[in-house]
């Protein structure tokens, strides 16, 4: 019977952990690992406060108390460390409801401040005072609770008349609810406060102020639940370990670039952490009042959270507010929906356009080309490089298309693609490339149209004085061009981070030729902080024989590129069947003791041996949580998923099974081994890639497992490993 719980921290309890004593800060560490075994451990003392089943207190040591909130079965978020006496003294100081604005859950200590606020005595004899008028007395309850303010702090706040009463109020308010106070006492507008601190932060869907497992997994929760991490270093809290940067990287987060500049570096080498300070020290120079002059993007819409929350506990709501934190597509489909292009048609996966391309073909009788090489044709070179005539087409590079086309033929797909075009609009649909290709010319032609910002007596200025990019191997030429119109060229324009090793899709580009000359200003960096030596050294051998570009028509490898870190050598074991390698999944989980905690993942190539593995462990009653588009929808639990979702995620144990021949790399691209020869390779690069970035997940331990004949990815090194 599985007693162990889910232990969330809300990063105002990491804040004020860390003002307790390194003793006391060490209880607080063994009292969560305490509670996540079992939570009904009876010397934690785990009971409610006044008879509300869901906020609860529990033991942490002789003076102290947790104070938690208990959002669904075995799943709590701690909120507060206090001294007994500040928990019992006043059952019903505490308050916790979800904001209606952010979606996240809030906690407040409604304790009075000072004796001018609620409850102040007057004696007698004394004349009192004309009674000073309210600080926020121009402000109904509604407009407040509009701009995100803390309900149950209202009463309070309608008391407030000095700066005094108010910087003691906020000193414990959620952070929206002290940013929109401070700026509303500091004589900002109403409007302007709704529009620069609440909306970039509101929810992005429907917040229903009952469900608790929703709000805690948004970003505005703001919560941290790797027990591990949190306990690595005494005195540092996960947080502050996800966002740590490292004296050496901070040179290149504080120089001054004459332009477009790019840190390159293999997984785990802190290139994420490198964006994100340098997204803060971009925001520190900004001048005030300047409205999210920062984009910082990137491809995935996981990474893009992940980015957020990272940055909010890097810098706060402050920091957050003055940067524009959003995936690329969604970027592209914001410019295209404020030119009110596309009207209602659906957006369709990119994965699907073969399959359009395929129907659209039978439908018109045309024979001449295969569906595969025309969808590889329009989505890279037409839409990629944002062509916008037929004789733009003729002058266009085709680089690693294979076979050279004649005028007469690039004539002919020129108005298939055209024809194509009308008929995905007659459907109804278009696809994220065709978004990507619309937003690229629509801000490159603003931009034109207006001098590039400079001409004078133009309203005209670029959406963003900063672009930070994360995971840049991954954008399509299309995104860079919409990017490089959307910053104005000049010092500290764009910030690339990125490792080509780590290409998962079919995104190939010259920078240079994009408008976005980085060469003289890239840098590498070649120190993991998340792997093992052990690991680290099996992932390179996978990467054995590949040369990799460094998007500007140079190579690049991962020479020099090392880890401190020790543990075991991975584990390589092959088996007959796909049946008999389930088997060893199971026999690897008892070995590692089966743990639920979120803290182990497998991974698989496809979503039907994903299906297969999900299917087999749930049928022995074990706890499985599929990794979606969006990640892992809860943080325990045995987490399974293909290659392509472990993009950005780590963990502590690693299982890489289906690892077969025909299965890693797809058998599919055999098909273009004589036909095209560069396409082969290139699809062939990137399944290594895939694998690799699988391979260096997790921090201690891995397991790669395969069945029938083993991926000539694998080393004959790697693959003899399984009879020593």
């Amino acid at each position: 019977m599985n007693t162990g719980a889910t232990l969330r921290m809300l990063d105002r309890a990491d804040k004020e952990i860390m003002k307790l004593t390194r003793a006391d800060i060490g209880a607080v560490y063994e009292f969560m690992h305490k509670f996540r075994h079992n939570p009904e451990n009876p010397g934690l003392n785990l009971k409610s406060l006044n008879g509300d089943a869901r906020l609860m207190s529990a033991r942490v040591s002789k003076d102290y108390r947790a104070l938690l909130l208990h959002i669904a079965e075995r799943d709590y978020l701690l909120v507060a460390v206090k001294h007994r006496s500040e928990v019992y003294d006043d059952l019903n100081r505490y308050a916790y409801r979800i904001n209606r604005v952010t979606g996240g859950i809030e906690v407040v200590d409604l304790e009075p401040v000072g004796d001018s606020i609620i409850g102040r005595v007057v004696p007698p004899e004394v004349e009192p005072a004309p009674t000073p008028k309210p600080l926020f007395d121009a402000y109904t309850d509604a407009q407040l609770i509009e701009l995100g303010v803390s309900e149950p702090l209202l009463p309070q706040i309608r008391e407030l008349t000095t700066e005094a009463d108010l910087l003691a109020l906020l000193d414990r308010a959620p952070q929206l609810t002290t940013d929109v106070l401070f700026a509303l006492f500091d004589g900002k507008p109403y409007d302007e406060v709704l529009q620069q601190i609440t909306e970039p932060v509101r929810a992005e869907e429907p917040v229903d102020t009952e469900d608790f497992e929703a709000a805690v997994e948004r970003p505005a929760t703001q919560v941290t639940s790797d027990d591990e991490a949190l306990q690595a270093m005494l005195g540092e809290s996960f947080e502050r370990w996800q966002i740590f940067l490292h004296p050496t990287q901070r040179k290149l987060v504080e120089r001054k670039y004459n332009g477009p500049a790019r840190v390159g570096g293999g997984p785990g080498t802190g290139k994420t952490i490198v964006a994100l300070h340098r997204v803060a020290h971009l925001a520190r120079q900004l001048p005030p009042g300047s409205d999210k002059p920062i984009l910082l993007t990137t491809f995935n819409r996981n990474l893009a959270a992940d980015l957020r929350a990272r940055l909010m506990a890097l810098g706060g709501q402050e920091l957050v507010s003055r940067v524009d934190i959003v995936n690329i597509d969604r970027l592209a489909s914001r410019v295209v929906s404020e030119a009110k292009v596309g009207g209602t048609r659906r957006v369709v996966d990119d994965n699907r356009v073969p399959e359009l391309w395929s129907e659209f073909l039978i439908e018109t009788g045309e024979s001449g080309w295969d569906a595969e090489f025309l969808t590889a044709e329009w989505t890279e070179v037409i839409l990629g490089q944002v062509l916008n005539s037929r004789a733009d087409y003729f002058k266009a590079r085709r680089p690693n298309r294979g076979r050279s086309l004649t005028r007469v033929e690039r004539d002919h797909i020129w108005q298939l693609t055209e024809r194509f075009t009308t008929w995905l609009e007659g459907q109804g649909v278009w696809t994220w490339r065709q978004i990507a290709q619309r937003a690229a010319r629509l801000e490159m032609d603003r931009a034109a149209a207006n001098g590039s910002g400079e001409s004078s007596g133009s309203h005209y200025r670029p959406r963003y004085r900063h672009v930070v990019v994360d995971e840049a191997q991954d954008l399509s030429a299309a995104h860079w061009k919409m990017l490089r119109a959307m910053v104005a060229p000049g010092q500290d324009d764009m910030f690339l981070t990125g490792d080509t090793h780590q290409r998962i899709y079919d995104n190939h580009v010259t920078l240079s030729s994009l408008g976005i000359n980085i060469r003289g200003r890239s840098s590498r960096l070649t120190l993991s902080y998340r792997t093992t030596r052990q690991i680290l050294a099996d992932a390179l051998q996978i990467m054995t024989g590949e040369v990799y570009d460094d998007l500007d028509g140079g190579e690049e490898d991962l020479a020099g590129y090392r880890s401190l870190l020790r543990g075991g050598k991975p584990t390589f074991r092959g088996a007959a069947t796909w049946a008999q390698e389930r088997d060893l999944i199971v026999d690897q989980l008892a070995g590692w003791g089966n743990p639920t905690d979120g803290s182990v993942a497998i991974c698989v190539p496809t979503k039907e041996l994903a299906g297969d593995v999900i299917a087999r462990l749930e049928a022995e009653g074990r706890p499985v949580v599929e990794i979606g588009p969006d990640g892992p929808k809860q943080p325990d639990g045995i987490h399974v998923g293909t290659m392509h979702r472990f993009k950005g995620l780590e963990y502590q144990r690693m299982i890489i099974s289906g690892v077969s021949d025909g299965l890693v790399p797809r058998q599919m691209i055999s098909r273009y081994r004589d036909s095209d020869p560069k396409r082969y390779q290139r699809e062939r690069q990137r399944d290594r890639s895939l694998l690799f970035v699988a391979a260096t997940r997790p921090r201690d331990e891995l397991a790669v497992f395969w069945h029938g004949t083993p991926s000539p990815f694998l080393t004959s090194r790697l693959v003899q490993r399984q009879l020593t």
